[in-house]
Formats: C-alpha cells, structure tokens, sequence
C-alpha cells in the first residue's frame, strides 16, 4: 500500500541522535553513525521527529510500504513507562487517528496495563508527544474591533501547524470548514492577508517551487476534500510562474477527490496588489 514514510538523507545526517528520542514509536536508531529508518511497520508518518533534526536530514514521502502496525508500537512504547505512553496516546489524538488510539488502549486493557489520563504528570518530565512544531493544536481568538486599540492588526490564524508537510488533514480544525492554501510569499506580500482572506478560515502554506514531496501535497489536498469535508478552497498565489504549481495541485485533488467542492483563485501581484479573483 501506498502510504506516508519518513526518508532520512544519509549525506546530511550527522548521526547527532536528536531524532531518537523523539520518535517513541522506535523507528529510528542510530547504525554506522547514521539515522536509519530500521522499521516501517513502526513509522506513522506524521513526523513527530522533523523539527529536531538540526541538519533538515529528515522529510516525508509517499511510497509503498506495508501498513502501520499499532499493536507493535504500543508493544514497544510500553517498555519506555508512563510518561511515553501518555505521550503516544495523546499524540493519536491529536492527529484524528481514533482506530490507531483504540487499538492502542484494547491492548493496554487487555493487559491490565493503566492507561494514563490527558493532563496527568508523573515524577518524572512528561515528553513532549512529538516536536512542538508539528503538534496540531487549534486556540480560540475573540472577535477583535476591526482596528485594534493600540493600532496593531492581530492575528486571524486559529491553528497550528499550517506548513502542509507539518498539518494533519484529520486534525478536528480543519472539518467541514473554509480552507485557505497559500504559497508561502502571498501573506508577506498582500498587506490585507489576514483580514481580508484568513479571516474565518483554516490554513495551509506552501511554495510550489522549493518544497519537495508535492505527491504529500496532493494526497493531503484530496484528504482535506474528502475525509475532512471541507466546504470551500480558497487558493492565493503570486504572478510569478513558478507558483502556477500550486493551483494546478489544487484542481488535481479536487479531480481525484469524491466530493466536488468549490476553489477561488486569487492572484497577487510582486507589488501585493490583487491581479485576478476567479472561481475554477
């Protein structure tokens, strides 16, 4: 099956170890001085271990691999204690992945092993469930005056993360709402960005031109399509060429996807004026 993988690349990795700890689940060790993904069946995908990589070794692509077997983290987790079990069980849920959660309590259950409670703290420090970075996590802004009393315009973003390598499309956030995919120099360039497109919306970035693993984008835009259900895809790129890219993605997930679901196309300008608004 085609799945979600870590990929560690040899030449930049300096076997620093930093990724170990941060990947519970065991799928990393370190072998010959290098990180080495030595397990796919324990790998989830979800890259709990990227942003403690100081050298950027480490990126996620789709590839074939055999599916991810909970049972045999959780068997693994275990013997780490408490506070790691805790850690993994949040991490689940945190991400959506309510049958990988349920299999992982079935077998704590099934063993009389405690299952630890969300907000518990042990004696020792409670680990972090994956890098603080990539932790989907949705805040609550009040409803500010259009004009802020001291001048400053405040955020309109709800959510974290919103680089689409880092989000989750089965995070709660971002079901059955109006969703806003940006590349990444849209919001520094357009001087309304967030009240005037973020405003009521989740969020996604990318740069169609830089980033690697756009088969990630595209299986991540069909997901937020059809298991996230969202209502509407607004999609903002520059004139330049290059961030084409972006909205062609965005039309061949909606094509792959099962619901059809409408896409506004706005462009902007190098000088952050709008050139173009557009349904597709």
């Amino acid at each position: 099956m085609k799945r979600t993988l870590i990929r560690i690349d040899e030449e930049k990795c300096t076997g620093c170890g930093l990724c170990i700890p941060n990947c519970p689940e065991g799928a990393i060790q370190i072998i010959d001085g290098k990180a080495r993904l030595v397990s796919e069946l324990l790998c989830d995908g979800l890259g709990a271990c990227l942003g403690h990589c100081p050298e950027g070794a480490i990126t996620t692509e789709i590839r074939n691999a055999e599916a991810y077997d909970e049972r045999r983290v959780i068997e693994n987790i275990v013997k780490q204690g408490d506070n790691t079990v805790k850690a993994h069980l949040d991490h689940l849920k945190a991400h959506g992945l309510d049958d990988d959660y349920n299999q992982a309590v079935t077998y704590l259950s099934d063993r009389n092993i405690r299952i630890p409670e969300s907000g518990e703290t042990g004696e020792t420090r409670e680990l972090s469930p994956g890098c603080p970075g990539s932790r989907s996590m949705a805040f609550a802004r009040e409803e500010p005056a259009r004009e802020h009393p001291e001048g400053k315009r405040p955020s309109q973003l709800t959510h974290w993360p919103i680089q689409m390598h880092l989000l989750s499309p089965d995070a709660p956030h971002y079901r059955g709402t109006d969703m806003l995919l940006a590349a990444d120099c849209a919001a520094y360039s357009l001087g309304g960005f967030h009240d005037d497109y973020l405003r009521g919306r989740v969020l996604g970035i990318a740069c169609p031109k830089l980033d690697q693993g756009k088969d990630i984008y595209l299986e991540k835009l069909t997901a937020l399509i059809d298991r996230a259900r969202i209502n509407t895809l607004t999609v903002i790129t520059m004139e330049v060429p290059c961030c084409r890219g972006l909205l062609e993605l965005t039309r061949e997930a909606r094509g792959r996807a099962r619901r059809k679901i409408p896409i506004t196309s706005v462009v902007v300008g190098i000088h952050g004026d709008i050139l173009g608004e557009e349904q597709i």
